[in-house]
Formats: structure tokens, sequence, C-alpha cells
């Protein structure tokens, strides 16, 4: 922060906080904001020059980003900072824009403004997306919750800057001070050794009320309740006082470690200087594969308002459909092409959760019912986009297995609507061997796609890592990233799919890639049919039910507009 003089600080995020609206800002999500300035606004007000307050700073830290903020010497600027200094505002919002999602995971972002806003009432995090237009600006959100600014207002110290010149010219404190020593602490430090003094004054206060002029109370001395557990002690049983914790502390910054200045006094338990464990977020974080090929497919495929669906086709491609010439005096003969119809109903796919009661009462820190829905939402979505690319990999006689005649995926359809090729490596081939064969097969046979536009390929981690990895004789990558390689294979990008990973292809090698564009692949649900989500409770039992479904039909829609490719080893 160097010299610059601010007014204030706080949070303006905290990572991990599920918001109001399913999202959950990840560490590190800002972490290109470290350092930049932005502009204090009132309440993310616009409409007038005097609702800007002042500017500060973002830093980026573990627990998510940090504000150092300094108002404007103007009148608005320092009626906010008399405001902020009475408590009368006490948070910060944020509004970023420019933001990547993995599922509900917020991973990247850019602030762009930093507000003053009143106290909310949930303590909860909220946010408020804002629609905007242009490239500079996009989709944006508004980010707040209610934790208080810092109530200590500072500047650069100006014994600090005559310290600073001091030593610049040689000269050095010999001894450090008691503030020097607390300003070096956590906040979790300073808020313990703050809260035992607070406690052993009230202790003082009692005992000088009763005649007691013992002025040297243990702040840890609960003889009188005959209960000593969860207070310091040392190694020969007596008790930790006021004073000692002082030097504890003082030890701590000469030692570099709490830890070591506890251990050279003889006390063993250093964790009750520290308040409990806490958890990062108010509930559980799933543990999840990467969903982003989730969106990507769900968010493509084509919708239509009725599940049965019947496809007709016409070949033309034979010679007898050809226009043909004319010789004088000789017969006009008729075209001939054949007729081909495909009918895909509907089928149910659900899942299904439930509860005990009891349990959901006792968990008081976060909405259980709100999260398990969110659970099932998410997993059904996983499921439905893995049937429509490569089916759900459970054998047909598995009472859980989606019927690939009502969802036919892309891998595994007709060969009328998606091309089948064989990738062939020798058995001794290298990984870079694969790679290069892999994009060599898919640019040949480019040329039987007839798809709608330009079409995203599928495939895995591996075999993307392999391409990339590719290098000519010098050292040099090939490709300098994804989208340099999407434009040599002729594809619009490159998505990697995890549950593709060990599947194995309609002609019995593994898939290692599916190359289509799933606005070919029509998804049908009628009316009723589309997702819906079905709660109830079970009297006899004490369990609350839950249970999300859809009833659609699923295929592709366009011949010859996919392409499946297998790696096949011979020799």
């Amino acid at each position: 922060m160097g010299k610059q003089k601010w007014d204030f600080s706080g949070w303006a995020t905290r990572n991990d906080l599920h918001c109001s609206d399913g999202r959950t800002i990840r560490k590190d999500a800002f972490k290109d904001c470290d350092g930049k300035i932005v502009p204090i606004f009132w309440n993310h007000q616009h409409d007038s020059v005097d609702n800007v307050l002042g500017h500060g700073m973002l830093e980026n830290r573990d627990e998510g980003v940090y504000f150092y903020g300094a108002f404007n010497e103007d009148e608005e600027g320092q009626k906010a900072k008399k405001r902020v200094q009475h408590g009368d505002i006490r948070s910060l919002s944020i509004m970023a824009n420019q933001l990547k999602q993995v599922g509900g995971d917020v991973i990247h972002g850019v602030i762009r403004e930093v507000s003053l806003v009143p106290a909310g009432a949930n303590p909860g995090a909220f946010i408020d997306v804002v629609m905007s237009h242009g490239e500079e600006v996009g989709d944006a959100m508004i980010l707040g919750y209610d934790e208080a600014i810092s109530l200590h207002f500072y500047h650069a110290d100006d014994e600090e800057e005559k310290k600073d010149e001091k030593e610049s010219d040689g000269e050095k404190d010999s001894e450090e001070t008691l503030e020097d020593v607390v300003n070096s602490m956590t906040d979790k430090q300073r808020n313990t050794m703050f809260g035992l003094i607070g406690k052993a004054l009230e202790e003082k206060d009692e005992k000088l009320e009763e005649g007691d002029s013992d002025m040297k109370k243990n702040i840890f001395d609960r003889t009188n309740d005959q209960n000593t557990s969860g207070v310091l002690m040392h190694s020969d049983g007596t008790l930790v006082t006021v004073d000692e914790v002082a030097t504890i502390f003082k030890d701590a910054k000469r030692l570099g470690s709490l830890r070591d200045a506890v251990l050279e006094h003889g006390i063993d338990q250093i964790d009750y200087l520290f308040p409990d464990d806490r958890t990062l977020t108010t509930q559980p974080t799933f543990i999840q594969r990467d969903m982003g090929w989730v969106s990507d497919i769900m968010g493509s495929v084509h919708h239509t308002p009725f599940a049965r669906v019947k496809s007709v086709f016409a070949d033309i491609t034979e010679d007898d459909a050809r226009a043909k010439g004319y010789i004088k005096g000789k017969m006009k003969k008729e075209e001939f092409f054949g007729l081909i119809k495909r009918r895909t109903e509907p089928t149910t796919v659900y899942k299904k959760q439930k509860m005990d009661r009891d349990d959901m009462i006792d968990i008081t820190d976060f909405n259980v019912a709100a999260w398990l829905k969110t659970e099932m939402r998410m997993m059904l979505n996983e499921e439905l986009a893995r049937a429509y690319l490569i089916g759900d990999g459970r054998p047909a006689s598995s009472d859980e297995h989606i019927n690939d005649q009502n969802i036919r995926p892309v891998a595994f359809d007709d060969d009328l609507f998606t091309i089948y090729a064989d990738i062939e490596v020798a058995s001794s081939a290298t990984d870079d061997d694969k790679a290069k064969a892999l994009i060599r097969g898919v640019i040949k046979n480019r040329k039987l796609y007839r798809g709608s536009g330009n079409p995203v390929m599928y495939t895995t981690e591996d075999a993307l890592t392999d391409m990339l990895l590719l290098e000519d004789t010098l050292g040099h990558a090939l490709y300098a990233d994804e989208a340099a390689l999407a434009r040599k294979m002729r594809v619009r990008k490159i998505v990697t799919v995890p549950v593709m990973e060990g599947v194995t292809g309609k002609n019995g090698n593994p898939l290692v890639a599916v190359v289509v564009n799933m606005s070919d692949y029509n998804v049908g649900a009628d009316r009723g049919g589309a997702v819906n989500m079905f709660d109830d409770f079970d009297i006899d039992y004490n369990q609350q039910k839950y249970l999300i479904e859809t009833r659609c039909s699923g295929a592709l829609t366009v011949p010859y507009s996919a392409m499946a490719f297998e790696m096949k080893t011979t020799g």
C-alpha cells in the first residue's frame, strides 16, 4: 500500500459463500484484480457524478478480496465518511462482469466497482444480475452480504513514517513497543487477546467490589467453579496469568512463531489461544466432476414442445436420382429415390431423494431442502447430457438403464446419422503418435460431415492433453492453445467430457472423440413432460421425499451430422 492513506477497509467478497441465486464465488475468482484501483459508488447508482464517493484498492487474499478505501475531499465524499464512522453505513458490495462459471461456481470475473450499501437484513450473500450490453461490459452481477466495514479508520501513521525515515538514516528503535506487538498479530490472535483481557477486567471489578485487593487475578482461574477444563496451564499445573499472555505474544514476534513462544513458556495447550474452528461455507460443498460440458450440451440441443418425433428423409445421392440428358425420340425416364423413416418415443428420466424430517429440523445452518434440490437438478442435467452424447453406460438389462431407442446417444446412433471412423495405430504407438493420428483422422473425415454450421469436438482430457503437448523438431509447441488446435481440426471448439474416459465405441474400440453440432439433436417433451420437481411427506416413516423427473425423447434429426472416432490398435 506504500504511503497511500486509506480511510477504511473491509471485505469486498468472501470465498465459498453460497449466494441466494445458487452461485458460489470460489477462491481466486478475482485474483487478476489484485492491486487494482476501482471507484467507490453509493449503492451502485451511476445516475449522478455525486454518487462517486472515492476510490480504493483491491487485495486478493486466501479468504476473498479485501478492500482499502479512501473518500474524496468533496462534500459528498466527506458526508459518506462521517456516516461510515458513525456506523450508519457498514457494508460493501461489488459489481463484477466478464464472469466465467463451472456449474454454479464463479471461477473468474473482473471487479469494476465497490459500493457502500446499507447493512442488509439477510446474513447470507445475495447476487443481483445486471443485464448489460457491449463487449466491455457484458453480463454483470452485483454481490454483497452483511459484513461490517472495519470500524477503525486509519491513515499512514506519522510516527511510522518518521520511523521509516530513521531506519533509512541507519537509526532503528532498540525495542518494540506493546503497540508494535499487537499490530503484528493476526485478527484471530488480536481478538482472542482482547477477549482474555476483557474477561480479566470483569473479574477484577468483581473482586474490588468484594474487597479483595489482589490485583493479580489469573484470567484462566476457574477454581471457584472447580473446573479447569479448557484453560492454559504450565507443565507444573500452575495457571497462566494475563502478564504471561502478553509476554507470550511479544515473544512470538521475536521467535517468528506463536507455537514456539507458547512451548518456550512450558505451555502445551496452544489451541486454547485461538477461536473454535469454523466451516468456510454454511452448507457442504459438492465434490463433483467438471460440469462445463454439461452446460454446453444442455444449452445447445434443440427443443420441441412435443415428445413423439418422426423423421422422414429422401435419399437423392444415388445415380437414379440424377438429372438425365434427353435424346430426341427416346422416352424420358422417371427418377427413383427411397424414403427413410424414423420414429422416436419419449421415456422418463428421474432422480429420487429422501431425508428424515427430524434431521431437516435440526440442521439450522442452511436450507437443506434447497441444497438437496440443487444437487438433484445438477445430477439430472449431467445424466441427460451423458445420455444425449454417449448413452448412460449401464447395461440394457439394468432397471436404471435409459432406453437408447427413446434417447438416442450420438456416439451410438444409426449410420445414417453418425459417421464412424477408426483411428488405426500400431500397438507400439506413443502418445504423440496417437495424438497425431487423431488430428489427421478428424481432418480427413471432416468432408463427410453434413451437419449444421461448424461442429464441436467432445473428447477426453487425456486426448486433448496429448494433442496440446505435440512439439516440432525444435521443441516448440505445435499448437499454442485449444483455439489453435480447434482451428486446425476445423471445429468450433474442443470440450472435454470426463464421463467419456474408458467408454468403448460402437466398433469395440476406445471412444476418443465425438464431433457434432448439438443443435442438430432434438429433445422433445409434451406439455407437463419438462423437468418437474415433486415433494411429499411420508407420515408413517416421518420422511420428506423429493422427486425430480422429465419425460422426453432425444435424437439426431440431420443425416450425417455427427462423427464418432475410436482408437484402434493393430499389429
